[in-house]
C-alpha cells in the first residue's frame, strides 16, 4: 500500500488506513534508530529541502536527521538567509527549489494553507511541517505513535487536550487523527481560546481542565502561543496557569497510568509545572525520539509513492 497523494498536507485528508501505514512504518524506522547503525539507503540519490518561514528546533532538526539517516542529500532554507528577504514570493521560492530537482520539500509557514498552495505548483512532494493555525500532521503522528507504543491502541481512550486550542495546529491534527483511530478527545481552555465550531470535529468541549482530565488516559498540554495573539485573550499568565495549567492536583484526577504529553517547547509553570513535566507519567522525551522515526517513515513512504509512478 502506498499513500494516495504525492504530498502530506494534513491528517484531515488521510484515511485511517493511511495513518496506520505511516505509524506501522514508523515503528520499523524506530528499530533503525535504536540500532547501532542508523544509516540506511532508503533515500540514496534523493534530495530533501526544509523550507521554514517560522522558528523551529524539534521539527526541522528531526526532518534533517531523518533525511540524512536514510541517505538523502538535504539542505535547509530559512527566511533570514534567503531571497525571501529580497521580496521573493512563496510561489517563486517553491518553484526555484523544485527546479533544482528536489524530491521532497518540507515546509513550515505562518499562513494556513501555504503548503496546499505550493503543492499544485511543484513536482516535488510537499510535507506540511506546520501551517498557521491549521495543521501539524507529523506532530500528531508522533503523538499517536507514542500512545500506541504504550497503550497498544487509541480505541476507547480518553484524551484530554488542554490550553490554547484556538491557535494550535497540533490540536487540530491530533483531533482529526485520534478520532479516526477511535479515541474520545476532550478539550478545555479559556473560552476565548476555544474555536467556534470545533465540536464539529468530534471533540468534546469541557467547561474546565479538571473535567477534561478526570479519568483521562492521556493529558496533552499545549503551548501558550502569545506570538499569534494580536490582543490578550486572558487576564494574565498567572491566572492562565492557575486555571488552565496542568499541575499535580490536575494530574491526580487522571487514571493511574496516565500519559502526560506536550508538543514542545514547554513554558514551565505556565502550561504545566516542572514536577509534572519531569514526572514518571511524562512521555515528552519519547515524543521527541518518535518524531524522528515518524519523519523517516513519511519521507520513505512519499519517496516510495514517487518511485511507483
Amino acid at each position: 500500500m502506498n499513500l494516495k497523494c504525492k504530498d502530506l498536507l494534513g491528517l484531515r485528508e488521510l484515511s485511517e488506513e493511511e495513518i496506520m501505514l505511516i505509524l506501522d512504518t514508523a515503528f520499523v524506522m524506530k528499530n533503525v534508530l535504536v540500532s547501532g547503525n542508523k544509516k540506511t539507503a532508503h533515500l540514496q540519490g534523493k534530495s530533501v529541502v526544509t523550507l521554514f518561514y517560522e522558528n523551529s528546533t524539534r521539527t526541522r532538526l528531526s526532518f534533517e536527521m531523518a533525511s540524512k539517516f536514510m541517505g538523502a542529500s538535504s539542505a535547509n532554507i530559512s527566511t533570514t538567509g534567503s531571497s525571501v528577504n529580497k521580496g521573493e514570493n512563496l510561489a517563486d521560492t517553491a518553484m526555484t527549489i523544485d527546479a533544482m530537482a528536489t524530491d521532497i520539500i518540507v515546509m513550515r509557514h505562518p499562513v494556513s494553507g501555504a503548503p496546499h498552495y505550493i503543492s499544485d505548483k511543484v513536482g516535488a512532494s510537499v510535507v506540511n511541517a506546520g501551517d498557521g493555525m491549521n495543521e501539524h500532521p507529523t506532530q500528531a503522528l508522533l503523538d499517536m505513535m507514542t500512545i500506541i507504543e504504550n497503550k497498544k491502541s487509541l480505541s476507547g481512550l480518553k484524551v484530554a487536550i488542554v490550553g490554547d486550542i484556538y491557535h494550535s495546529r497540533v490540536a487540530r491534527s491530533n483531533i482529526w487523527g485520534m478520532a479516526k483511530l477511535g479515541a474520545d478527545v476532550y478539550i478545555a481552555g479559556p473560552s476565548t481560546m476555544i474555536p467556534v465550531g470545533i465540536e464539529m470535529t468530534g471533540a468534546k468541549i469541557c467547561s474546565n481542565v479538571q473535567e477534561a482530565c478526570e479519568g483521562a488516559d492521556i493529558i496533552m498540554a499545549l503551548r501558550l502561543q502569545t506570538e499569534r495573539q494580536k490582543s490578550s485573550l486572558f487576564p494574565s499568565i498567572q491566572e492562565y496557569s492557575r486555571f488552565f495549567g496542568v499541575d499535580d492536583k490536575v494530574l491526580s484526577l487522571a487514571r493511574n497510568d496516565v500519559m502526560v504529553m506536550h508538543p514542545g517547547p514547554c513554558n514551565h509553570g505556565v502550561e504545566m509545572t516542572t514536577s509534572v513535566y519531569e514526572s514518571d507519567a511524562s512521555y515528552i522525551n519519547e515524543q521527541v525520539t518518535n518524531g524522528v522515526a515518524v519523519r523517516m517513515a513519511v519521507l520513505y513512504l512519499l519517496n516510495s509513492r514517487r518511485n511507483a509512478l
